[in-house]
């Protein structure tokens, strides 16, 4: 399973009325894991920076006016990307400047290039309903270090995400839970069905309640008290 992790750095908030990606980073993970290849680029938007944007990440005009135009390196980008789930903190935003640059240049969307788009963002707001489920409120919650972090950073925030990602993910990984049908008590209404009138009934053997036994007493030994039953109670 591959997957990337992908944020961005941009001039302002809204694509719609110009504004441009200036910094990209992505990480790659295969099985959960993080591998060495990454894809991280400052880019010329070739227009100003809004205050409040470079106040978040400290990226200013002049520092990106000698950085690759997007058209650059969008053939690199779509390399890197094309075929993995893409996993993105408030995906509605990077894909809404993404796609928006991909436009720009008469490409299909940004997002078609994916084989599925994860939001952590929805993920973590139905994990923790009514807390604060920033990037930093998440590194925290799963004590992830981010000390490093005084401004935003496209490929830190990817990097430090992907550490989230595993944490709020794990104990996924074995899938045989999707195997489990948890409609069958169910009829099409939604209502719980009867349950059957005929039900296997097996009990337990003459040698499973005598271990069963024996094991109840060695506890009440090494416990070296009273126990709240007796085994004699407990065949009952």
């Amino acid at each position: 399973m591959r997957q990337i992790i992908l944020d961005t750095e941009t001039t302002g908030l809204n694509p719609a009325t110009g504004d441009r990606i200036i910094e990209i980073g992505c990480v790659e993970m295969v099985d959960r894991r993080q591998t060495d290849r990454t894809f991280h680029y400052y880019i010329n938007p070739e227009r100003d920076i809004d205050a409040g944007a470079y106040a978040v990440h400290g990226l200013s005009r002049e520092f990106l006016s000698d950085k690759p135009v997007f058209a650059n390196i969008v053939e690199e980008l779509i390399e890197f990307v094309d075929g993995a789930e893409i996993i993105i903190h408030n995906a509605a935003f990077d894909l809404g400047f993404l796609d928006n640059e991909f436009t720009l240049l008469k490409r299909p969307s940004f997002r078609s290039l994916a084989a599925k788009v994860t939001d952590t963002l929805l993920d973590a707001r139905q994990m923790f309903p009514g807390k604060r489920n920033s990037l930093d409120a998440l590194c925290e919650r799963f004590s992830i270090g981010n000390q490093h972090r005084t401004l935003h950073g496209a490929l830190l925030d990817a990097q430090l995400l992907a550490e989230v990602y595993v944490a709020m993910t794990r104990g996924q990984e074995d899938l045989s839970i999707d195997l489990i049908d948890y409609t069958v008590g169910t009829d099409a209404t939604g209502q719980m069905k009867p349950l059957p009138t005929k039900l296997k009934l097996m009990l337990a053997g003459a040698d499973d309640l005598a271990l069963h036994e024996t094991i109840l007493v060695e506890i009440a030994k090494a416990s070296k008290k009273d126990s709240v039953w007796s085994p004699a109670d407990t065949l009952n």
